[in-house]
């Protein structure tokens, strides 16, 4: 990643140039929408914030012609520049200034908890909406023969309810990871093993985890979908991240070999929700218990 990122901070035609490319692939391989936001996100936290604004307007401008010459529409490049690299722009613009990854994830934290709060508030019933724009899905699958109408028509009114917090979740998560390989890259470059001591201590406030343990409970007086849900869906990354924070604290803390992390992560998409869950648990426990402290000494040597 070292490499790309050198190539990146050549000059802004290096940078727009792989946001351009990556933005347009993203609508393909929505994972390379990461390297996007990460490339929009190092030229910010480096080169300041209106650079920044000129390597996104220049990008998105050249996924506009694209998009127009391949899809007769130019539109779909409005979705790359609002969803992979606006909140990422902003975030990164956030971190440059209080140099704290974690005060710029509770800055996100709370811009999606609002956002959840307004959409409610707008909107009596957000699962119409999703029903509406998964229509032509179900039709599809009916018509294809992969269910019948009764039995699509109930998974998709099942699925409905769940969407807005899942959605907010995962657009969260992704503008945080492509924050963070941002940052990652910029200390690879400029200051390197920077990024690695600011992830370890990344640590919540308190009121985060009030809000988990508030949410929780309350979640479980009134079970099912809703605003509580969407609420604990959407903060749900922040606490993954102080989770994770605290496995590599402890890994490093311990002199772990790397092959531990290694087979950490490939635990943790192999038996993805539960270790999701799991970590997020930890995240929460950590604010309140400071499992680093606790859990990281070195146990003293026999004699």
């Amino acid at each position: 990643m070292k490499p790309l990122a050198q190539f990146i901070m050549r000059g802004p035609a290096s940078a727009v140039l792989v946001a351009w490319g990556t933005g347009v692939l993203s609508l393909l391989i929505p994972l390379v929408g990461l390297l996007s936001s990460a490339s929009v996100a190092l030229v910010t936290l480096r080169n300041g914030i209106g650079y920044g604004a000129r390597v996104g307007g220049l990008a998105g401008l050249g996924c506009m012609v694209v998009c127009a010459m391949l899809l007769g529409s130019p539109w779909p490049a409005l979705a790359v520049v609002l969803i992979l690299w606006l909140p990422v722009w902003v975030l990164a613009a956030v971190l440059r200034f209080s140099r704290s990854l974690a005060f710029t994830a509770q800055v996100a934290g709370l811009a999606g908890a609002g956002a959840m709060l307004a959409i409610h508030a707008l909107i009596a019933d957000p699962s119409r909406h999703w029903l509406r724009l998964m229509e032509p899905f179900q039709t599809a699958l009916v018509k294809d023969g992969g269910l019948d109408a009764g039995a699509a028509q109930a998974l998709f009114e099942g699925l409905a309810p769940w969407l807005t917090g899942t959605f907010a979740a995962g657009l969260m998560l992704q503008v945080l990871l492509g924050l963070f390989i941002g940052r990652w890259w910029q200390a690879q470059v400029y200051n390197p093993g920077g990024f690695g001591a600011d992830f370890r201590a990344f640590r919540l406030h308190p009121v985060f985890g009030i809000a988990g343990v508030a949410l929780a409970v309350a979640g479980g007086w009134w079970p099912g979908p809703g605003l509580l849900t969407d609420l604990l869906l959407v903060l749900s990354p922040l606490w993954l991240l102080q989770g994770l924070a605290v496995i590599h604290q402890l890994h490093r803390a311990r002199g772990a070999h790397r092959g531990w992390l290694v087979g950490f992560y490939v635990l943790l998409v192999a038996f993805m929700p539960r270790t999701l869950v799991l970590v997020v648990c930890i995240g929460l426990v950590d604010i309140w218990a400071d499992l680093r402290a606790r859990l990281g000494r070195r146990p003293d040597s026999p004699g």
